[in-house]
């Protein structure tokens, strides 16, 4: 059974907040073409779509997401917010803190709360409004935090598609993180495009760096990305939807018999990988 190691939070009100009521994410909808995938569901309803995928267990982070031009949060998904749908799952969700690098310590304490007394695995980050690099000294504190509670970071990295600079989320600063911090695994979540060589070459460098699939059906995975998971990187790809932007059962599909990827790599990419990172 697969993991997806970054879905969005898909409850009807988080829906309607996060997608149509925000302009910024509500282009996003009509350039895409997601009407069809853009609906809010109860639970329940979510983890029959995960059966019926073969999708065993889902992270859903909190993501503060802040506005590049507005400087205002076009996200803010609380830590409490996912918690009320992993309280829901019979531990087949499990959740992801967010962080806000503006609040600094107060975030920092933040992601401990939602680790210690909501056992969330891990911290997400999306880099892009906030006017920083993955490795500005104002991540640092929360980095360190991290590491010392064992817990993953994943971060988004390469373009964004919301209207933000995409410099921020440049891979290479990751090296930065790997160095500094080298008892703590990173996820490079969203391939790295149009850096995927960037990302691979991370991935292969520093034991504590992984790339994340999420965000790109995987049909259209660039061939490179595709032989790095079938050869030298099956240790360290793993797979995610970003759903809605990607559907678990058409991607699970794809992934198990159109890439060319015997069974024992598949299921390192769609499992055994991120239970190991995210200790699950």
């Amino acid at each position: 059974m697969a993991i997806d190691f970054h879905c969005n939070l898909f409850t009807p009100e988080a829906i309607k907040k996060n997608w149509y009521d925000a302009p910024e994410m509500y282009r996003l909808i009509k350039w895409w073409k997601m009407e069809d995938r853009v609906q809010g569901k109860t639970v329940a309803e979510f983890l029959a779509m995960m059966d019926e995928a073969g999708c065993d267990t889902t992270l859903v982070p909190a993501i503060r997401m802040f506005s590049y031009k507005k400087k205002t949060l076009v996200w803010n998904i609380t830590e409490e917010e996912v918690f009320e749908v992993v309280k829901l799952s019979g531990g087949r969700i499990q959740g992801l803190a967010g962080f806000n690098p503006l609040l600094g310590m107060e975030s920092v304490r933040q992601v401990e709360k939602a680790v210690r007394e909501y056992g969330f695995k891990g911290v997400y980050i999306h880099p892009y409004g906030w006017g920083i690099p993955l490795n500005h000294r104002q991540f640092y504190p929360l980095y360190a935090k991290c590491a010392e509670l064992g817990v993953p970071v994943s971060m988004q990295v390469g373009h964004s598609a919301e209207h933000m600079p995409n410099e921020f989320g440049r891979p290479i600063h990751m090296d930065d993180i790997a160095l500094d911090f080298p008892e703590l695994n990173i996820i490079g979540a969203h391939t790295g495009w149009p850096w995927t060589e960037e990302m691979m070459s991370l991935a292969w460098k520093h034991e504590n760096v992984y790339l994340g699939i999420d965000a790109h059906n995987p049909k259209y995975l660039e061939p490179s990305l595709v032989q790095f998971m079938k050869t030298r990187g099956q240790n360290k790809v793993i797979w995610g939807t970003n759903y809605p932007a990607v559907m678990h059962k058409e991607a699970i599909e794809i992934i198990r018999n159109e890439l060319g990827l015997s069974e024992k790599v598949a299921n390192k990419v769609l499992h055994e990988n991120a239970a190991r990172v995210y200790k699950l």
